[in-house]
């Protein structure tokens, strides 16, 4: 296995991990609207991710600067091709994490309801657009004999992708009311759970074709197992959180989401971003790559680094594992 099929592995990684940690975190965004009945439920939701949602998008910055390291062609025609949307979640991520600084900096009504709206649209806004541009990375976009993007910004959107950022919105808010049942306690945990029940359902429809779609358009004998894990995964999950096993249902949910990951990244390789023009003109983990010393530094770098991060990231969800709910919230200001 060469260095450059090794990192496309460890993106892929760096992306499922992402995607897992912060797609509770969206997901519970996106909650604040849905399952949250006033200011204090509100309150009770994000607090429930206060300790972890800023760690958990290192994994987004991991993932980039990777892909930039390891395969610079890739970074830089997947970053001109799609900026605008790439720019969008940006700021998204930006706003978010200043609307959960600064919501409670002011006891005024009107401030702390303008934060709480930026929480929800930031949150449904990334938690869409990054299933369109993963399903666009799937599909194939316009790209030259020079490794240049050549399309527009409506080129990107298209029944596929849409359907792929549709799936990735019901999957994320899914997975965070699995999470929301998991870590309170009260009836918001109840509706969380029945809520968690009707989003499943949703996501598992959208889901299903959107990965018959791709197996059947791209797809071989290995990603075809990595399809069925994550329907059965997802189906798993569903069951267990009617039968109120939140630990189950939070894992199989986080199943589905790698399962589905590694699905993406299988129909990919030894593509790292196919053309719709020409076949001959996809960037490959080949043609897209640094040189091999530039891929074994970073590699020594990562074995050095890795597990210190997951160690720290595992203390703390250990340290802040415990329920909270209303009763919880002295100050809703």
């Amino acid at each position: 296995m060469q260095l450059h099929d090794v990192w496309f592995v460890l993106i892929a990684v760096l992306w499922t991990g992402y995607f897992f940690l912060e797609g509770f975190d969206f997901g519970v965004g996106v909650l604040t609207k849905l399952l949250a009945r006033d200011r204090t439920e509100r309150r009770v939701l994000i607090n429930t991710i206060g300790p972890v949602w800023d760690g958990n998008e290192v994994w987004l910055l991991t993932a980039g600067g990777a892909t930039f390291a390891a395969f610079p062609e890739w970074y830089a025609t997947l970053f001109s091709g799609f900026y605008l949307p790439l720019l969008l979640i940006l700021v998204c991520l930006i706003i978010r994490g200043v609307a959960f600084e600064y919501r409670h900096k002011r006891p005024e009504d009107r401030w702390q309801t303008n934060w709480e709206h930026a929480i929800f649209w930031t949150s449904l806004i990334p938690a869409f657009l990054w299933g369109v541009a993963f399903a666009n990375i799937v599909r194939g976009v316009k790209i030259d004999e020079n490794m240049e993007y050549v399309g527009s910004l409506f080129d990107l959107l298209n029944v596929y992708s849409i359907l792929g950022g549709l799936v990735t919105l019901t999957l994320f808010t899914f997975h965070g009311a699995v999470f929301t049942s998991l870590k309170t306690v009260g009836d918001i945990r109840d509706r969380s759970r029945k809520l968690a029940t009707g989003l499943g359902v949703i996501t598992a429809a959208l889901a299903l074709v959107f990965l018959i779609w791709t197996q059947v358009s791209r797809g071989d004998g290995k990603s075809l197992v990595a399809m069925a894990v994550a329907v059965l995964a997802l189906l798993g999950a569903l069951g267990a959180n009617l039968k109120g096993r939140e630990g189950w249902s939070f894992a199989l949910s986080g199943v589905t989401i790698a399962a589905a990951v590694a699905m993406l990244f299988l129909t990919l390789f030894p593509n790292v971003m196919p053309s719709s023009l020409n076949d001959a003109w996809n960037l490959t983990v080949t043609n897209a790559s640094s040189s091999p010393y530039t891929l074994k530094i970073m590699t020594w770098c990562a074995a050095v680094a890795t597990p210190l991060v997951l160690l720290y990231q595992g203390w703390t969800y250990w340290v802040f594992r415990k329920r909270i709910g209303t009763q919880h919230i002295v100050d809703v200001h």
